[in-house]
Formats: C-alpha cells, sequence, structure tokens
C-alpha cells in the first residue's frame, strides 16, 4: 500500500477485514476452518492502514483486533508530493503520446485460422 500512495501521490485508506471463528454462527454451513469450535480461531487478520502520499504509515497496520483507525490529514502534503513526481503535470509529454478511444461497437472475440503451409493468418 505504501508504494500506492507513493506512486499515485495520494492518501491511501485501506481497510482489511478482522475475523474471528466466533464471529460467524456456531452451525455455519461452511467448510474446512469454520469447523473448527475455536471461537478465538482468527480467519482474517485484518492490517487496515492509512498511508500519506509520501509513504508515511500515519495509522495502522493492526493485526491484533478490530479497530478504527484516526489520522489527521494534510491534505497539502497531495501538492508538496507533486513537487517532485507528478504524471500528469509537466511529464506528461502530450507531444509524443495521445490516447484515442475507440468508441464503436468490436467483437470480443476473433477466429483466426492457418493459412495452408503459411504462418499468416487470416479472420475467418
Amino acid at each position: 500500500m505504501r508504494s500506492v500512495a507513493l506512486e499515485g501521490r495520494c492518501f491511501v485508506l485501506n481497510c482489511c477485514q478482522f475475523v474471528r471463528r466466533s464471529d460467524f454462527p456456531p452451525d455455519s454451513e461452511f467448510p474446512t476452518e469454520l469447523d473448527n469450535p475455536d471461537p478465538n480461531l482468527l480467519l482474517a487478520k485484518g492490517g487496515s492502514v492509512i498511508i500519506s502520499p509520501m509513504g508515511q504509515i500515519l495509522a495502522g497496520p493492526n493485526f491484533e483486533s478490530e479497530c478504527l483507525l484516526i489520522a489527521e490529514l494534510d491534505l497539502n502534503d497531495v501538492l508538496r508530493g507533486k513537487y517532485d513526481l507528478d504524471v500528469t503535470g509537466h511529464y506528461s509529454r502530450p507531444d509524443i503520446f495521445s490516447l484515442y478511444v475507440n468508441t464503436s461497437e468490436n467483437k470480443n472475440v476473433s477466429i483466426m485460422e492457418k493459412e495452408s503451409k503459411n504462418q499468416n493468418c487470416s479472420e475467418k
């Protein structure tokens, strides 16, 4: 998650589940781990975290229990982060890169057959 924050120069709020066996009904229909009657059996260990645009962990990760993560965010950190990496700013090169979107209907699948004794393919 830190790399996502650094690459995007954005705050990352990563929410993960923390689940014990006791969170499910005792007569659960689900197999495997839920067959274990230990109520403290950990099924999902959590790990929620809040990360700044510069990759600094502001809150979490928590792997011990359910919790509420709170962090004070300085939205100017987003702007500060773009001084050294701004993929849509001065690094953007509209003089050499373009995006074209084809809005016409296209086939999802095309079947290609090999021509006899030739590696070239022709669309059917």
